[in-house]
């Protein structure tokens, strides 16, 4: 079968004095009939080309999934009167919502089964949920598309009915008032998807009389509404990439009118949590790291901030909670996670030990105030997800609940390091890294696959994952490189990855490669890389750059035509993300975007092999942007590589719903490596019986 030759249709794009040709540029018609059959012909494509794969895909899938526990089910969490918690019934897809009235040895109530809701439906994700303050109704959000626009449904957990009113066409992101009829709820705007309206709603009434209590007129800012962990107060967060600013009224008050905490500056950050008479605050005010402050809510902006957790040059304060009797802290010191404790009356804090050389730790969930107990969690490359909770007073801690790898799971098998590349500026950049000991060799022959994102200031985890066993337990090498626009260093981590500096994270990239060949762990012939949405740009620009390094690159929904989507406010992410990329309207910002983006920088040159992935629905890297760069490569590129693009068509920027049906994709991902590492049984032929 011939791979797809999509019909070219110039378009003269032009700009700052400049013109491009964009040939492709018709896919953005989603209606078009043509544009639909051109990504069915690259279905089929795909599907003939890993033909033989097929029985192996089926198997690896059932092997993936075999390592799950299908009847499982998370920690319960203990709040206003209630035990909280989710499972799973073997054979299920979707998550089952429960709780207990007191005590865990009372009978199971379930509030959601969201099995029975998806039923029929090739797509079904419930987004945000919240339970009112007298715990009689559940206000839920469904999106059926994948494209991240929900609908609130509410139900009566008294009589199990879900009620008729309902309110559509909304983010997801709800929050009740202290009242048990007033129910907060952000709006985007339709075309754009920008989170950019709050509405107020009282059950019982119709929507249409819902009142706009906010909006947010700036096109970089978004908003949504938050309640604090107190529950007396609620807050409307209003965000850029580079500045916020906070409303808040008492929850007991909803028909209040929000007050300014802070109003926006740029480049002040902050966000905010309550506690006694203060409202307690991280931010980068005069700290790039972060620091934490405190402010009275009587006068509460920042001429009156008072430093609780001061600027530190080396430590990146992360998150930090409050309770009763202690201050906690999440913070990032040389690229691995700290946690440390600190008592409100002065005395000597600490800081929670761990083991593995590279790992991740973080505070999990904690709505008491009046506790000794601090819930977090951990893993490793090589140490299944575990939560804990910790006794802050007589420090010892007891494990609640290790993810189970279903089939047995010995960890002493593995070996897991971090070790150190050197950049093209002379930057050290980290790197974690996990294989299976018996299947090592340091002779430069193992297969690796390299998998980093790189963007947002989005610090990429050494995390477990019993998926990955299946790479493992073939030999493969799995590394994260821990670039610039990451945050795994600190907040220069960040800002020396995005603007006018975005190129550092791709040749950082490009150094950790290098550097794994150097130290022979791999070699080209069987090293690859991996990348999704801003990693998915990482992959491209990479791939542009060094076309030599790789023997395959896997490119999931990825962010590859910059220069035109930055160009274009009408579409989603793009006004929001300026302080991000910059704005192209800007010369010095074209210019220099159009000298990475991978779409424009397509050559006739030989490329690694390549397999891509998409959604049609995706409302954050819209579809046509894979499907032009594949039909770009086809055109031009000179090998005779694999070049594989496979969009779900029900499906938006992350994947197919339900606990299950995303791992058939994995399995494709991994069976395109096996291919190329010729690791995929081939048929047997049958001998002819004459």
């Amino acid at each position: 079968m011939k791979p797809p030759i999509a019909v070219k249709k110039p378009k003269v794009l032009e700009i700052h004095g400049h013109r491009r040709i964009d040939n492709y540029y018709w896919m953005r018609e989603r209606e078009n009939p043509e544009v639909i059959d051109y990504l069915n012909q690259e279905n089929a494509y795909l599907k003939e080309q890993l033909k033989y794969t097929e029985e192996f895909q089926a198997a690896l899938f059932e092997e993936i999934k075999g390592r799950i526990k299908e009847d499982d089910q998370s920690v319960p969490y203990y709040k206003s009167g209630y035990y909280w918690y989710a499972r799973y019934e073997k054979g299920s897809e979707y998550p089952i919502y429960c709780r207990k009235k007191d005590s865990l040895d009372n009978p199971e109530e379930i509030i959601l089964n969201v099995n029975f809701l998806a039923e029929g439906k090739s797509y079904f994700q419930v987004g945000g949920t919240s339970s009112s303050p007298n715990q009689n109704i559940l206000a839920f959000a469904a999106d059926e598309v994948g494209r991240r626009i929900y609908t609130i449904y509410f139900k009566d957990l008294k009589s199990g009915e879900i009620l008729s009113e309902s309110i559509p066409n909304v983010t997801g992101n709800l929050t009740w008032a202290l009242d048990n009829k007033t129910v907060f709820y952000s709006k985007q705007d339709p075309e754009t998807l920008r989170s950019n309206r709050i509405y107020k709603h009282v059950l019982g009434t119709s929507i249409e009389n819902d009142e706009l209590i906010f909006e947010e007129f700036d096109e970089e800012f978004s908003c949504h509404v938050v309640s604090t962990k107190s529950e007396e107060y609620l807050f409307i967060h209003s965000e850029s990439t580079i500045s916020s600013e906070i409303r808040f009224i008492q929850s007991d008050r909803p028909n209040d009118e929000f007050q300014l905490l802070q109003k926006r500056i740029p480049y002040l950050e902050y966000a905010a949590d309550h506690y006694g008479e203060y409202f307690w605050i991280r931010t980068n005010e005069n700290a790039q790291n972060f620091k934490v402050v405190k402010a009275p809510i009587s006068s509460p902006s920042k001429e009156n901030w008072e430093d609780v957790i001061p600027h530190r040059e080396n430590v990146l304060l992360e998150d930090f909670d409050l309770f009763a009797d202690y201050l906690v802290t999440q913070e990032r010191s040389n690229g691995l996670v700290q946690i440390l404790i600190k008592p409100w009356d002065g005395s000597e804090g600490h800081k929670l030990e761990f083991d593995d050389e590279t790992y991740t730790a973080w505070i999990s969930t904690n709505p008491e105030f009046n506790t000794e107990i601090l819930r977090f969690g951990y893993n490793s490359l090589v140490s299944p997800s575990s939560i804990f909770d910790y006794h802050m007073a007589l420090k010892t801690k007891t494990l609640l609940k290790q993810q189970e790898v279903v089939g047995g799971y010995n960890q002493n098998l593995y070996q897991s390091a971090r070790i150190w590349a050197k950049a093209a500026d002379g930057v050290m950049v980290p790197i974690s890294l996990v294989y299976k000991k018996e299947l090592f060799n340091p002779d430069g022959k193992n297969p690796l696959l390299l998998y980093a994102y790189g963007s947002y200031g989005f610090s990429m985890e050494a995390f477990f994952s019993s998926s990955r066993l299946s790479l493992l337990d073939r030999g493969f090498v799995f590394a994260i490189a821990h670039i610039r626009g990451g945050e795994d260093l600190g907040r220069h981590w960040y800002e020396d990855g995005k603007m006018l500096k975005k190129k550092n994270t791709f040749l950082d990239f490009i150094s950790c490669a290098e550097h794994l060949i150097k130290e022979k762990y791999s070699s080209t012939p069987h090293l690859y890389a991996m990348g999704g949405s801003a990693g998915g740009l990482l992959m491209g620009a990479v791939m542009n750059m060094r076309p030599d390094l790789f023997n395959g690159i896997i490119s999931s929904v990825p962010f590859v035509d910059v220069v035109s989507t930055m160009l274009d406010e009408s579409i989603p992410l793009t006004t929001g993300e300026f302080q991000e990329w910059g704005n192209p309207k800007e010369k010095e910002y074209y210019e220099y975007m159009l000298s990475y983006s991978p779409y424009d920088n397509i050559e006739a040159k030989a490329y690694p092999n390549l397999l891509v992935t998409s959604g049609l629905h995706d409302s954050q890297v819209q579809y046509w942007e894979p499907t032009k760069w594949v039909a770009k490569l086809r055109e031009l590129k000179t090998d005779q590589n694999l070049l594989l693009l496979h969009t779900n068509m029900e499906a938006g920027h992350g994947g197919a719903s339900g606990r299950f049906n995303a791992l058939k994709e994995l399995a494709m991902e991994y069976t395109f490596l096996f291919h190329l590492e010729k690791i995929v049984p081939r048929p047997q032929k049958k001998e002819f019986q004459g």
